[in-house]
């Protein structure tokens, strides 16, 4: 399946020659479908190491037997959500590739709001989306090389239940969408972000990510692997994307890893 560009108005833009349009991703967006893999960040990841995985490729599983998430936690991955992985080349004077997170967040926070335009919806650091104060999705980079491997993972159809967990899907919020679908649209919103981190660079897309996400001032509890807790007011983001939080004695420390919750 083949997408053609599109511009910031979201607009698809139809054509064979667009040379010397200017504000247009130019990517062309190619996506394979499996019925099941162990994980499309492991199938990418091999592809990548083998210099075989273009940028604007994307590989979708409609089930998963061996999902990973963050801090390596198992990633439920029921049939009818949408399970992707991408990858995006690293060029020379390109942003931190960490950046990605939040262009991944971004993507993800448009295709959602534009099934669900009167829901409640935040962006959490560092690249969690909540819908109704509920997880809906999961965004995890690894590098490879000079390329970064984007897995994302939406709850389409199914609210998997996971111990402690909070989670929600565009189903239950009441959106009609399947995976291929979101991941469509997905697809043009990822590459348009990714030619704007270029062009305008990381800070431009955490200005936009923070509008998004929850306010300067929010009390935030973080957590590391080691389930080592710390509270304090969030005080913003890093240039490189660190989360700020002022202690309760005035002390201001940055966190890279790790998980919040808000309040």
């Amino acid at each position: 399946m083949v997408r053609i560009a599109v511009g910031l108005s979201g607009d698809t833009v139809h054509g064979a020659d667009h040379n010397g349009c200017r504000g247009v991703a130019f990517l062309t967006i190619r996506i394979e479908t499996v019925k099941q893999t162990a994980s499309t960040n492991a199938d990418l990841k091999a592809l990548a190491g083998q210099g075989s995985a273009a940028e604007g490729y994307w590989l979708r599983a409609e089930t998963q037997s061996g999902g990973i998430g963050r801090l390596g936690r198992k990633w439920e991955s029921p049939k009818g959500n949408l399970y992707c992985s991408t990858v995006v080349d690293i060029r020379p004077g390109d942003p931190a590739p960490s950046s990605l997170s939040f262009v991944a967040g971004l993507a993800v926070y448009a295709v959602i709001r534009s099934y669900l335009p009167g829901t409640e919806m935040i962006l959490k650091w560092p690249n969690d989306i909540l819908v109704s104060q509920a997880k809906i999705c999961g965004i995890l980079l690894e590098r490879v090389k000079n390329q970064v491997v984007v897995g994302i993972g939406v709850n389409i159809a199914v609210t998997p239940e996971v111990e402690g967990r909070l989670l929600t899907s565009l189903a239950a919020e009441g959106a009609k969408i399947d995976a291929a679908g979101f991941l469509d649209r997905l697809t043009v919103t990822f590459s348009d972000l990714v030619r704007i981190w270029r062009d305008q660079g990381s800070p431009h897309i955490l200005k936009e990510w923070q509008k998004l996400a929850h306010p300067v001032g929010s009390i935030i509890t973080t957590s590391d692997e080691r389930d080592e807790r710390t509270t304090g007011e969030y005080a913003g983001l890093t240039a490189d994307g660190a989360l700020r939080l002022r202690k309760a004695d005035g002390t201001l420390i940055e966190i890279r890893a790790g998980d919040i919750s808000i309040g």
